[in-house]
C-alpha cells in the first residue's frame, strides 16, 4: 500500500530541518503548534519559538518587527485566520514594506471538515493573491512540501503565503525534485482537456486522468503549485496542446488558480473552453472531509464526471 502524507506534517519536519540549517528563522504560532506540526520546532529550538496564543493579529505584527531585524519569521495558525483575521496587519505591515515574512496557512480548504464554515478556508488564495509582493504557494505532496519550506527562507525574499492541507496523499514527485518559484510541473500529457490543480487536488487530478483514459479522453494534468506568481508559460502551452482546459482546487472558483488562468486565457484570447472545478460562491458547512469533497466533486470521480458531462 502507498503511504500517504497531510502536508502539514511534511511541514512541520521541514521547518526543523530549516530551523538546524538557518540560525536567523524564528518560529511564532497562535495556539495551534500540535496541529500546525511546529511543535517539532518548538521543542527543538525554544530560543526561537513565540506562542502568540489566540492572538492571530499580534503574531503577525510581532512577526514583521522580528523581520525588520533581520530574521525570517514563519508565522503558523488555520488558513482562515492566518489570512482573514490578519489581512490589515499583512497587507500594510508585511506586504507594503515588503518585509520577509512567510505565512503558513495549515488546514486549508474543506478538508478542515467538521469544524465547519468558520474555519474552512476557501478564499484564503484569492486573499492573499490580491497582494502586491506576496507569492502564493500550494504544495502537491510531502516532497514538496518540504522544498517550499526551505526555498522560503533560502531561495525567495519577501512575503510568502505557504497553503497546507490536512487530507493525506501520496508522494507524486520525484525525491530529487527542486523547487522553482513560478514553474509549474507537467506530470501527465494528454491532448483533450488540460487539468491543472493546486495542493492535494493534484492527486485526484493525476487519478481522475486515469478515469478519462478508460472513457477515451486524454488528459494532461499540471501541478499549478505556485499561485502566485502564476506560471503563465504553463497556461499557454497548455492551451497550444489541448482542446480544453479544467482548473482543480479545494479553494473558491472565484480568485484563486480558477480566476488566474482564466485571466491568462482572456488576455491571450485563447478560444478555449474552460472549466472551473472548486467550490462556487459559498461557505463551508460541518461533514466530513469526503463529504464535503463528494458534494462539491473534487475527488477523482467527480472531476472525471465534470470533464465528461461538459465535452463539445
Amino acid at each position: 500500500m502507498t503511504e500517504t502524507y497531510q502536508t502539514r506534517f511534511a511541514y512541520g519536519e521541514a521547518l526543523l530541518e530549516a530551523g538546524k540549517r538557518f540560525p536567523q528563522v524564528a518560529v511564532l504560532d497562535a495556539d495551534l503548534y500540535n496541529s500546525t506540526r511546529t511543535v517539532l520546532f518548538r521543542d527543538a529550538f525554544p530560543d526561537r519559538f513565540f506562542d502568540m496564543g489566540i492572538a492571530e493579529m499580534d503574531m503577525t505584527s510581532t512577526a514583521a518587527g522580528m523581520a525588520s531585524c533581520g530574521l525570517t519569521t514563519y508565522v503558523n495558525s488555520f488558513a482562515m485566520f492566518v489570512t482573514a483575521h490578519c489581512y490589515d496587519q499583512i497587507r500594510i505591515q508585511i506586504c507594503y514594506p515588503n518585509l520577509h515574512v512567510v505565512l503558513v496557512g495549515s488546514s486549508a480548504g474543506l478538508t478542515q471538515g467538521p469544524d465547519g464554515a468558520s474555519h474552512q478556508s476557501l478564499e484564503d488564495a484569492a486573499l492573499m493573491r490580491a497582494l502586491p509582493n506576496m507569492r502564493v504557494l500550494s504544495p502537491a505532496d510531502a516532497i514538496e512540501t518540504r522544498a517550499m519550506t526551505l526555498a522560503a527562507v533560502e531561495e525567495i525574499d519577501g512575503p510568502v503565503y505557504l497553503r497546507l492541507g490536512r487530507y493525506p496523499v501520496p508522494n507524486m514527485l520525484d525525491r530529487d525534485y527542486v523547487y522553482q518559484l513560478g514553474k509549474a510541473v507537467w506530470l501527465r500529457d494528454g491532448a483533450d482537456v488540460a487539468l491543472l490543480a493546486h495542493g492535494h487536488m493534484v492527486h485526484a487530478a493525476l487519478l481522475a486522468a486515469d478515469m478519462l483514459a478508460n472513457r477515451g479522453v486524454s488528459a494532461s494534468v499540471i501541478n499549478m503549485s505556485t499561485i502566485k506568481p502564476l506560471d503563465v508559460a504553463a497556461v499557454t502551452s497548455a492551451m497550444a496542446k489541448c482542446a480544453r482546459l479544467a482548473t482543480v482546487e479545494e479553494h473558491s472558483i472565484i480568485g484563486g488558480l480558477g480566476s488566474a488562468v482564466a485571466e491568462v486565457m482572456a488576455e491571450n484570447a485563447s478560444g478555449k473552453p474552460l472549466l472551473r472545478l472548486g467550490t462556487r460562491d459559498v461557505f463551508g458547512e460541518s461533514a466530513t472531509a469526503d463529504e464535503l469533497l463528494i458534494k462539491h466533486g473534487l475527488t477523482p470521480q467527480g472531476i472525471c464526471d465534470s470533464v465528461l458531462a461538459t465535452q463539445p
